[in-house]
């Protein structure tokens, strides 16, 4: 159904727009990352069905989680194991790609729906000219990911989840574009990618599932570098019980300076910062 709904896109047509788009202003609007996709009812994670659901309701853009199959394709799928996501047993890699896009994946209920298991060029090629793919890092060869993004000229929408510097600083041998997504958690960490000559505007800072006070010093360093910081309200946030208590929270994290949500629960996060924009505006006028 969502294929008959109007997405909202992001659009970045250059490496250059994708560095704009995630650097930091003051002025700039909250961002909705969908974790996995999202895990709307009915929905599964890591589909490009769940992608078409969330963009139908919001701008996003998408942490994903490539694995590889037994015959090397890299697919979508954040378990080793196939049981909680799929009708299928054991592990993804003893599978090949031709059986593993035979099963059926889970919605986050547990129920089996028609959506299938997608292929990381599949969903590159979906998401070409509609949003930005984040790769987290599950295993699959640095070089293979970067020959593929390569390959598919892909660079200006898809960035990559970095572990240390040496992986920065390999990604970029292969193109001097390529973004990333780093775990932030001090200075320290700055001064080493910056040290190592990764270029601080190719990197998004994830600061954590958890939004303390003792991080706003952390914040104000990474905004002054001209980055953007993310938190991963997954663990945390998405699981309060009452969507009053879930949205009291994501504006919470915004209003503390954060730049970015990443959630199971993309479209409510849109719904609860358009909520905090609509206030804001009345209260300047």
């Amino acid at each position: 159904s969502a294929q008959n709904k109007k997405l909202h896109t992001i659009r970045v047509n250059t490496v250059q727009e994708l560095h704009d788009f995630f650097r930091y202003s003051e002025h700039r609007k909250p961002i909705v990352s969908g974790h996995r996709g999202g895990m709307e009812q009915g929905f599964p994670e890591n589909s490009i069905a769940t992608f078409e659901n969330t963009l139908s309701h919001t701008p996003a853009f998408f942490e994903i989680d490539p694995r590889l199959s037994k015959d090397s394709v890299i697919v979508l799928m954040h378990d080793a194991t196939l049981e909680r996501t799929t009708n299928g047993i054991g592990k993804v890699s003893d599978y090949t790609w031709e059986e593993l896009k035979k099963l059926k994946l889970k919605d986050a209920d547990g129920n089996l729906t028609e959506h299938r298991i997608p292929s990381l060029e599949e969903a590159i090629e979906w998401a070409r000219g509609k949003t930005i793919l984040s790769l987290d890092y599950k295993g699959v060869p640095y070089a293979m990911t970067a020959k593929l993004i390569t390959r598919l000229r892909a660079t200006h929408f898809v960035m990559v989840g970095i572990q240390n510097l040496k992986q920065a600083q390999f990604y970029l041998t292969q193109d001097k574009g390529f973004m990333f997504a780093r775990y932030i958690k001090s200075r320290e960490t700055l001064e080493e990618l910056q040290s190592g000559g990764i270029p601080l505007n190719q990197v998004m800072a994830y600061v954590g599932p958890v939004n303390k006070p003792e991080n706003k010093e952390l914040y104000r360093l990474i905004h002054q570098k001209g980055m953007m910081c993310m938190i991963a309200a997954a663990p945390v946030y998405d699981k309060l019980k009452s969507r009053e208590e879930r949205k009291l929270a994501y504006q919470q994290i915004i209003q503390d300076k954060v730049d970015i949500i990443e959630s199971d629960r993309p479209v409510e996060v849109a719904e609860a910062l358009q909520s905090l924009n609509s206030h804001a505006k009345k209260s300047k006028k």
